[in-house]
C-alpha cells in the first residue's frame, strides 16, 4: 500500500540481509519511522510493545523472530526457547501460535545447520500467503459493496463504518476489513468510511485514518460512541470489522468496542460483517467464551499521546491520579449478531455449519 505515493509492506528483510525492518506503528501518524529488528528479543519486544500489531502481522513477525533466533543458535533448546518467548508476547491473537507452530513443526525435522535458512523461507512464505489471503478477502467482500452501490442513486456514496485498524498496517499488505474498501475505491465506487477513533490506543484515528489518507479514500474520524447515532440516522450502509480470533461457531473476538457496534447495527438493521482470514480461526474453540482477553496497561487509558501545535509529541494524563483503571483490550461478538464472515474462500453465515462448508478440511473442537 502507499506511503506518500511509495508502495510499502509492513515488514520486510533488510537490504543487508542481517535483520528485519518494520514500520514502527507507535510513531504513527505523526512520524513515519522504520525500525530494525536484529535479534529474538527485538522481535518479541516489537510485538509486546505494539510496534507491530494486528493478528496477521503479529504472526508474520513471530515467524521472522524464529529466524532471527536460529541464526545465533539452531539447537532444539534454542528453538523451544524462541517459540516460548514469542508465544508469551500477546495472548489473544491466534495467528501468533499458528505461525510459530507451523514453522517449528517443519524445523524440528531438520538438522540444526539447515534450520535458519528454512525458517527464513517459511517466514517469507507466511508473508506472501498473508497478502494473497487478503486479496481473497477483497474479492469476496467487494460484491457486498457493489450490491449496495447498485441500489444507490447515481453518484451517491456507500457509507461504511469500521472499528480499530484492520488495514494493511495490521497485516503484511492490503488489510482484512479494509481490503474490500480498497477494492471498491479502486473500482471507482463512491465510498465514504466512518473511522472509529477506537480508544484507548486510538488505532482508528491514528492508523486507519492515516492509511485511508495515503490511499486517497474519503473518510471521517468519529468518536467511538457516535456509531450508533449515525446508524439511527441512516448514515451507515454497512459495518466491516476485523478479528483477532474467531471461534469455530462464528463468535468473533476483536478490539474492545466491537460488540457495542454489533449491537447498534443489529438494532438498526445495518449489515455487520467480519473479515476473517482463515489463520485467525481457532478451530479448537467451539465458542468465544474461552478466548483469552488481554488486559493491557492502565496507562493506555489514563494517558494520551499527541502532537502539540509546535510539532512536538507529548503524553498527557487524562484521569485523576489514584483512580483505578481497567483496560480489557478485546471483546467477543456473538455469532448471532454477525451478518456474515468474509473469508478468502467466500462469504458465509457466522456459524459452525457455515465455516465447515468453506473449510471442510478442519475438525472442530
Amino acid at each position: 500500500m502507499n506511503v506518500s505515493g511509495r508502495p510499502f509492506r509492513t515488514i520486510w528483510p533488510s537490504a543487508d540481509g542481517a535483520a528485519i525492518e518494520i514500520i514502527d506503528q507507535t510513531r504513527l501518524p505523526h512520524a513515519f519511522v522504520i525500525a530494525r529488528l536484529a535479534t529474538l528479543n527485538d522481535a518479541a519486544e516489537a510485538i509486546r510493545a505494539m510496534l507491530v500489531r494486528g493478528a496477521p502481522l503479529i504472526g508474520a513477525t513471530a515467524a521472522w523472530g524464529l529466524w532471527l533466533a536460529l541464526r545465533a543458535d539452531a539447537s532444539n533448546a534454542a528453538l523451544d526457547h524462541a517459540h516460548a518467548t514469542l508465544l508469551a508476547t500477546r495472548p489473544t491473537a491466534v495467528n501468533l501460535r499458528w505461525a510459530l507452530d507451523r514453522v517449528r513443526a517443519e524445523l524440528v525435522a531438520l538438522a540444526p545447520a539447515a534450520r535458519a535458512d528454512a525458517a527464513r523461507r517459511m517466514a517469507m512464505e507466511i508473508c506472501d500467503e498473508d497478502v494473497a489471503l487478503n486479496r481473497g478477502l477483497a474479492a469476496a467482500g467487494l460484491p457486498l459493496i457493489q450490491a449496495i452501490a447498485a441500489r444507490k442513486k447515481s453518484g451517491e456514496r456507500v457509507n461504511v463504518l469500521t472499528h480499530c485498524n484492520a488495514g494493511w498496517l495490521a497485516t503484511v499488505d492490503v488489510g482484512t476489513a479494509t481490503a474490500p474498501l480498497y477494492a471498491a475505491h479502486a473500482a471507482g465506487i463512491p465510498l465514504h468510511v466512518w473511522v472509529d477513533e477506537t480508544r484507548p490506543r486510538n488505532q482508528g484515528a491514528s492508523l486507519t485514518a492515516w492509511e485511508l489518507l495515503n490511499q486517497g479514500v474519503s473518510h471521517t474520524v468519529i468518536v467511538d460512541n457516535a456509531g450508533g447515532h449515525l446508524m439511527q440516522h441512516d448514515q451507515v450502509d454497512l459495518v466491516i470489522v476485523g478479528t483477532d480470533r474467531t471461534a469455530a461457531n462464528g463468535d468473533v473476538c476483536n478490539k474492545i468496542g466491537t460488540y457495542l457496534k454489533a449491537l447498534a447495527a443489529h438494532d438498526n438493521g445495518v449489515p455487520f460483517y467480519v473479515a476473517v482470514p482463515s489463520p485467525s480461526i481457532d478451530w479448537s474453540l467451539q465458542d468465544g467464551r474461552k478466548i483469552p482477553i488481554e488486559e493491557r496497561s492502565a496507562a493506555e487509558v489514563s494517558h494520551l499521546t499527541g502532537r502539540r501545535s509546535d510539532g512536538t509529541v507529548t503524553t498527557v494524563a487524562l484521569t485523576p491520579e489514584g483512580s483505578p483503571v481497567a483496560n480489557p483490550a478485546f471483546d467477543v461478538t456473538p455469532a448471532r449478531l454477525v451478518t456474515g464472515l468474509i473469508t478468502e474462500r467466500g462469504v458465509t453465515e457466522a456459524s459452525a455449519a457455515g465455516l465447515r462448508r468453506l473449510f471442510p478440511e478442519h475438525r472442530v473442537g
